[in-house]
This record gives structure tokens, sequence and C-alpha cells, in this order.
């Protein structure tokens, strides 16, 4: 009995290494090399190739080894269903469950005449959104892999050379970063709508009619009606690490430091 009692208490504490939770303010101890968040509030994060899913109040639901796929470089959970992850180094692109494991096949993007893609980010409809590096190209494929829309050459387009951080689609439009530049905004069949003066920033978020990014440690947030820029203070509690991403959701704050992911209300 004392044996048993022993192990459940090894395992309570076991947990707490993984997230501190109290529903409102909870945490992840890291580092963590990649994070991200769904519809539902949950987070994703990335240790190498080591996947873990917590829910919205911090209860740790999945974990997954994905060490045969290659490096992780990205994870898009624009469905919650399908989450996507994608190695730039092996130029691979597989869709996870609610497990974290992957669904189907894993797609080799060089295989299906996509050889130099460097940013992947999901979209409606199942569609993907790739950057060719070679081809300076922005390009929307189906499910299949079959090309949808393409930009045709963003350096003849745009007069200056893209170098794209991050993207993501919102609102029926594709965010592409590009920290020198700006945020340029493309429509769904891939024909350029404007650059937002956002710069120096490496990653962006969409949400509730805001842009939201970590610019020189501090919070800011686009306003994409007003088109004017405001920075939101961080929470006022005992972290102190700078911050190197964010990302919100459903009123809460989710903030990536070199130690830890700390989630808590947005600050009004």
């Amino acid at each position: 009995m004392r044996l048993l009692l022993f192990a459940l208490l090894s395992i309570s504490s076991g947990s707490c290494a993984w997230a501190q939770t109290d529903t409102a303010y909870w945490t992840v101890q890291g580092p963590v090399d990649l994070f991200t968040t769904d519809e539902l509030g949950n987070l994703y994060t990335v240790r190498g190739n080591d996947l873990d899913l917590f829910d919205r109040h911090g209860v740790h639901l999945a974990h997954n080894s994905l060490n045969a796929f290659g490096l992780i470089s990205r994870i898009d959970a624009f469905s919650s269903m399908k989450p996507m992850i994608f190695s730039r180094n092996q130029g691979q692109l597989a869709l996870l469950d609610n497990t974290l494991s992957i669904q189907g096949n894993v797609m080799d993007l060089s295989r299906n005449g996509y050889p130099q893609v460097t940013l992947v980010c999901t979209g409606v409809q199942g569609r993907f959104w790739f950057f060719d590096e070679r081809d300076l190209a922005l390009m929307r494929v189906d499910g299949k892999l079959n090309q949808l829309a393409n930009t045709g050459r963003l350096d003849q387009l745009l007069s200056f050379t893209p170098q794209p951080t991050y993207m993501e689609e919102a609102n029926d439009r594709l965010y592409m970063v590009d920290p020198e530049h700006g945020v340029l905004v493309f429509d769904l069949f891939g024909t350029y709508v404007r650059t937002l003066p956002i710069l120096g920033a490496d990653r962006i978020q969409v949400r509730e009619g805001f842009l939201w990014y970590v610019h020189k440690g501090r919070l800011e947030r686009y306003d994409l009606r007003a088109f004017t820029t405001e920075m939101v203070p961080w929470p006022q509690d005992s972290a102190t690490a700078e911050v190197l991403n964010a990302r919100i959701e459903h009123g809460r704050l989710y903030r990536q430091t070199p130690e830890a992911i700390r989630v808590s209300p947005i600050p009004k």
C-alpha cells in the first residue's frame, strides 16, 4: 500500500514538470523550440522532434516523438482537427490527429515538384501555402499538392527580394512576414494586396481584427481597420525573462520565454 501511494505521488509530481495550472495562470516548463495554439485555446509545443499537447487549462493531453520525420521547423494548428508539421531540412509535410500521430502518409515535397519550399502554412478547405525560395514565389495548393495559385516571382512584383520568416492565413488573406520590409498581404488567389508597415517582427498572429506580434521584447498589436499600432503591457507577474514569441486565444496570452511557456489572462 505504501509503495502504491509513493508511486501515485511520484506520478503527480512528475506531471507538474509539464504544466503547473490553476486554470487562468499556468506554465509549461521549457526550453521550448516552437509553440502554437488553436482556436480552442489548446497549446502545442515542440522540443526537437518531441511534440506535446495541452488543453486551455494546462492539462497535458498527448505526447509523441517523431524522430523519423526530420527536424520540425513549423507546427500550424489552423485546424485543431488536423495540425500540420513541416520539416524544412527534409522537405516533408504531415498532418496530425488529436493524439499527435501522423494521419495518412508523409508528403515529400521534392518528389511532388516542390524542391525548394522553405515556408509552409495551412488554410481553409485543407489548402496549403508554400513559399519557394528558388523561384521566389508564393503558391497555394490543395491536399494532393495540386497547384491552385501562384504569384510568380515576387522580386519582380515587389521590386525587392523578399526574405520571409513566417506566414499564416486568416480571414481570406495570406500574411507573409518579411522583417525588413513589413507584412505582405495576399488574397486567396495569390494576388498582392498591400504591405503593412510592421518592421522587425519575425512572427505574427491575426486575431479579432488585430495583428499581434512581439518586437524587441514588447507586445504590440496593429489594428487592421484603423491602421494604427499600440503597445500592450505584459501581465504584472513575477516573470522577468525576455519574451521571444506570444499568441492570444480566448482572452488568454501565451508567452514564450527561454525558460517556459507562460499562460495568463490578457491585461486590460
